[in-house]
């Protein structure tokens, strides 16, 4: 990765617990400083996004997705 890369904020605390713990994703898993602030965000993800979606939004972003997919496709 470069240090011009733009990188989103939960990649960067992934990447920073990955070297603080010496680089391995199971010293990330056991890490022992829970009062740390990124603790909660060092798998990389929010645990505090919740989404939970009805069958009909899933089905409708489920048709858009598709419907980019096949937009993307026609421009190559």
């Amino acid at each position: 990765m470069t240090t011009q890369e733009k990188i989103s904020p939960l990649k960067a605390i992934r990447l920073n617990c990955l070297e603080c713990s010496g680089g391995s994703s199971a010293e990330v898993k056991l890490c022992v400083i829970p009062k740390c602030p990124l603790y909660p965000f060092r798998f990389g993800k929010n645990p505090y996004l919740k989404r939970s979606l009805t069958d009909k939004q899933r089905d409708e972003m489920r048709h858009r997705f598709i419907h980019n997919i096949g937009k993307a496709n026609d421009s190559d």
